[in-house]
């Protein structure tokens, strides 16, 4: 979940929105690549999640990284919530899950060496607290009354809403957790077809990166138990955009579905003003019920946009949204695909190519089956492990063609962080496939095995 947004001053044109979104626009040489990822921390001897408060807790956690490594603490109502250092912030999910948000960097080599860096030190101060992390996309174990609230005040208003909107909301805030990178866009063109690429191949990140198969203690029949949450969150701010793939598409069609996203919240003077179903287009007017005669600031438009969750999600720059939270080794390889996709023009267009003749139907069932099957999913005739094959190669291809060596100018380009998703494709097996292999052999059945074994 984003931290509160600033800098923004009024809104004194509609057009403002829109612009908004198209002041992200970057030269070639300014694209960058943000990554994140989220990670569950639990008491290594209890197996219990992390509390906030307490000398094992998250608590702990964040003032251990502030003091030994020099992040910089945000706080609300007195509580820590967040770090910021050098152009990255690590933040709290509602249950308690860390997450960073790295900086925007040049290279995959570069963000790999920040995730290594963060996870290294994630790891030096839970050692000394008693706590571990483990990379899941969802709890395997833990109900949501195991689950602790983070003191941050739009977790409260969302909790609330969830449950009036859909059926998984509160599991998706709590229980789950993801890995995602963020890239960038030249114009209004190129975002529309790096959206539609994005939108149309995510639930082939969602089969590769499938690693959810456990909820409440046992198999749940999903690879990746974390989308189907998705699925039955809230429609009015998830799913798979299909006007993105229509004619027209573009900033201003992106900001009028945005604007039909009902409000959760207006932040002001520290504090979280509940604005709950309602309307950012009445709140243009100043008539929002929560700040009668107040009208919005650009700041209150970007957090507005932090509470919308589609497939992709557009700001300014573009978020890949589909893909479990997984092993160390993994958490660089969503960056590399996605890159690999969108930022070479041949290989965008060949990741085009693929996809160009789904219709709405076909992505839509594509996605339901990624998350039932993994690669093993079909729909339409669509054979996710042909297809996932197809967009490796594209992939692959975009990236020799970038060209970016590591530092030491050894590696001479960034296609080795595909190779975890290059033997999934060779094997067909995920690592939801894994994890019910072994929970159905050598752990027989003892599901508490899985936090030893595959914690960072």
């Amino acid at each position: 979940m984003s931290i509160p947004q600033s800098g923004g001053g009024p809104i004194e044109r509609f057009e403002q929105l829109a612009e908004y979104l198209e002041a992200g626009c970057k030269s070639v040489a300014d694209w960058r690549i943000g990554t994140e990822h989220e990670k569950f921390g639990f008491c290594k001897d209890t197996l219990k999640p992390l509390p906030y408060d307490g000398p094992r807790s998250i608590r702990a956690m964040l003032e251990g990284l502030r003091d030994r490594y020099g992040w910089q603490a945000i706080e609300e109502q007195d509580n820590i919530i967040g770090l910021v250092k050098d152009g990255a912030n690590v933040s709290l999910e509602p249950g308690g899950q860390l997450e960073l948000s790295g900086a925007p960097l040049e290279t995959i080599h570069q963000t790999c060496d920040e995730v290594n860096e963060h996870l290294r030190e994630v790891q030096s101060v839970a050692d000394d607290i008693g706590a571990r992390f483990i990379g899941l996309g969802a709890a395997p174990i833990w109900t949501h009354e195991d689950m602790p609230m983070m003191p941050k005040g739009r977790y409260r208003l969302m909790t609330d809403y969830m449950g009036r909107v859909g059926t998984h909301g509160t599991q998706m805030m709590y229980r789950t957790c993801t890995v995602q990178v963020n890239l960038d866009f030249s114009s209004e063109a190129d975002m529309v077809k790096k959206m539609r690429v994005a939108l149309a191949l995510q639930p082939v990140a969602t089969a590769l990166f499938a690693n959810s198969p456990f909820f409440e203690g046992k198999p749940n029949g999903h690879k990746s138990w974390r989308s189907r949450i998705w699925r039955n969150l809230d429609d009015a701010r998830t799913g798979m955009l299909p006007f993105m793939f229509e004619d027209g598409a573009g900033f201003q069609r992106y900001v009028d579905y945005a604007l039909d996203v009902p409000m959760y919240f207006v932040y002001r003077d520290g504090k979280y003003v509940d604005a709950l179903g309602q309307s950012f287009r009445d709140f243009l007017k100043g008539e929002l019920p929560a700040l009668p005669g107040e009208k919005p600031t650009l700041s209150d438009w970007a957090d507005h946009l932090t509470t919308i969750f589609p497939e992709a999600r557009l700001k300014k720059f573009i978020e890949m949204r589909g893909a479990d939270g997984g092993p160390w080794r993994r958490l660089c390889a969503l960056p590399a695909l996605w890159v690999g996709l969108l930022y070479d023009m041949s290989a965008l267009d060949a990741a085009w190519d693929i996809a160009k003749g789904w219709d709405a139907e076909t992505r839509s069932a594509l996605r339901v089956a990624a998350s039932v099957d993994g690669l093993q999913a079909e729909a339409h005739g669509v054979k996710m492990r042909d297809v996932a094959r197809n967009v490796l190669a594209v992939a692959e291809a975009g990236l020799k063609a970038r060209a970016k060596p590591g530092a030491d100018g050894m590696i001479p380009d960034e296609t080795h962080f595909l190779n975890a998703l290059q033997e999934s494709v060779e094997s067909g097996n995920v690592p939801a496939d894994e994890l019910l292999e072994k929970y159905r052999g050598e752990w027989n059945g003892d599901l508490t095995r899985i936090y030893a074994e595959y914690s960072y």
